[in-house]
């Protein structure tokens, strides 16, 4: 990175970690590494696929980055 905009995308991630944590990582008892993994990577999947964003006008990452709406986000 440059350092133009870095505290920006911090933010972001910031954000992300907290929600993956407050949703997914906290609401279970990891036993382990593969259920940390397992229940880690069915929120990404649910986060990109499932999840409605409000940036997003209400569509899924999924959606916007496979171009099925166009140019409506």
């Amino acid at each position: 990175m440059d350092g133009r905009g870095r505290y920006l995308d911090n933010i972001f991630i910031e954000r992300l970690w907290r929600s993956l944590k407050y949703e997914a990582v906290y609401l279970r008892e990891l036993a382990d590494g593969r259920d940390a993994e397992r229940v880690i990577g069915s929120w990404f999947r649910f986060y990109g696929e499932s999840r409605p964003h409000s940036s997003l006008r209400g569509h899924t990452p999924g959606e916007v980055y496979r171009g099925a709406l166009g140019e409506a986000a």
